[in-house]
């Protein structure tokens, strides 16, 4: 298959990453275990055997009312919580095949809905920021944009950080959820041939 080059000859791409069915529970899987690794997971709570305190039992068992052991119990202020939090991992195992897969599965339903466009290169050589928004309003990019360059020059970064919702990103640094969350994609035909020997 071909993808369309913006200003150049098309080019000619692998089926099985530019053309793959789009599977919705493999890209689900792959989102939420990507956006779990990227909690911190350290919240923490006090139970009733963590409190600060005396034991002591402060009253009789009888005819005192309601029965207590002590004050570190969760019905009173101060004293434990029932079900205490715990650190922990919300760290889900995607193996490398899916992983790969599910991103030429975005990739390939990008392409489909037209959110998907090749450049020959954003030819940003100095940092301005006014330069890469005329680029991108030639380009037609709105939105959520994210711009996708193999070795991708300091300049482009520096021109996209004040840009709000432009997110220039390197083919080793492709994840699934800015490539969901984006309205368009952009990538240079260097980067297109990089993700080729990366996902084929």
């Amino acid at each position: 298959m071909e993808l369309n080059v913006i200003g150049a000859k098309p080019l000619a791409v692998s089926e099985a990453v530019f053309g793959k069915e789009f599977r919705e529970d493999l890209v689900h899987q792959v989102v939420v275990a990507y956006r779990n690794a990227g909690r911190a997971g350290t919240k923490a709570q006090l139970s009733r055997s963590d409190v600060s305190g005396t034991t002591k039992k402060f009253k009789k068992q009888k005819g005192g009312g309601a029965r207590h052991g002590d004050y570190r119990a969760p019905i009173f202020v101060g004293g434990g919580v029932t079900f205490a939090a715990r650190p922990r991992s919300f760290a889900q195992k995607v193996n490398r095949k899916m992983f790969r897969g599910a991103l030429a599965s975005i990739l390939s339903e990008l392409n489909r809905q037209g959110r998907l466009k090749v450049v020959e290169s954003f030819g940003i050589e100095q940092p301005k920021t006014r330069d890469l928004v005329a680029k991108l309003a030639g380009y037609e990019a709105t939105g959520r944009t994210v711009l996708v360059a193999e070795n991708a020059p300091g300049a482009l970064y520096l021109a996209a950080r004040n840009i709000p919702y432009v997110h220039v990103v390197d083919v080793a640094g492709l994840d699934p959820v800015s490539l969901v969350g984006a309205k368009q994609v952009l990538l240079t035909v260097d980067s297109v041939k990089k993700i080729e020997e990366w996902l084929a």
